[in-house]
């Protein structure tokens, strides 16, 4: 039995299977992984932090690693905030609007709007304010323009057509990088899941030459 297991945390609007491709190449690379589903709408974000704080207690003397796209990495750190001792791994954010989403904002403020993002607006209209937690931490943002995220926020570039990259950088953070993805391919690129497996084995992301 693998010693390692990577959980899998989806974002906004997703579900596990979403994480499909990222999952083969971890898996590849010598990883368990299980995936984390809950409903990022109805029922939100503290939900999903004490369903995954049960999750993982049934994942006893196993190293714990976390990836979370998007909503799913605040989900992660906000359950580590809350019981720090429960995983001796790292953490892996992709794309994830660390310091709150300005696109988030701007659909909460349309008619509807709350209702759309639902229980989880909270988190991703105030992010965190910083990490301060044990396990390494980093951040993987996307610099590809492409999305309808910047028509509902004030999206500062450079973005991934969701998140800006100013969004994913927060204060704690062991490393961060950027590579030519989108906000939802970042679950598909090739690049993105080498810095994931970069880091979560040596809590470093690769720096090219």
């Amino acid at each position: 039995m693998n010693a390692e297991t990577v959980i899998l945390v989806h974002g906004l609007w997703m579900r596990g299977f979403t994480l499909a491709m990222l999952r083969r190449r971890l898996e590849a690379a010598g990883y368990a992984v299980e995936s984390f589903e809950f409903a990022s709408v109805f029922g939100g974000a503290d939900v999903a932090v004490e369903r995954l704080l049960e999750r993982v207690q049934m994942l006893k003397n196993k190293k714990i690693h976390f990836v979370g796209h998007s909503l799913g990495g605040l989900v992660a750190l906000q359950a580590l905030q809350r019981a720090p001792a429960i995983s001796g791994g790292h953490v892996v954010c992709l794309g994830s609007p660390l310091r709150g989403s300005a696109v988030a904002r701007g659909v909460a403020r349309l008619p509807g709007g709350s209702f759309v993002i639902g229980k989880s607006l909270e988190i991703l209209r105030t992010g965190i304010e910083r990490w301060e937690g044990v396990q390494p931490v980093g951040a993987i943002a996307g610099r590809l323009p492409v999305g309808l995220g910047f028509a509902v926020g004030a999206l500062a570039s450079p973005h991934d057509g969701t998140v800006s990259v100013a969004e994913t950088e927060l204060p704690g953070l062991t490393d961060h990088c950027v590579v030519p993805a989108t906000h939802t391919g970042l679950l598909f690129s090739e690049e993105a899941a080498g810095q994931v497996i970069a880091f979560l084995r040596g809590a470093r992301f690769v720096r090219k030459a």
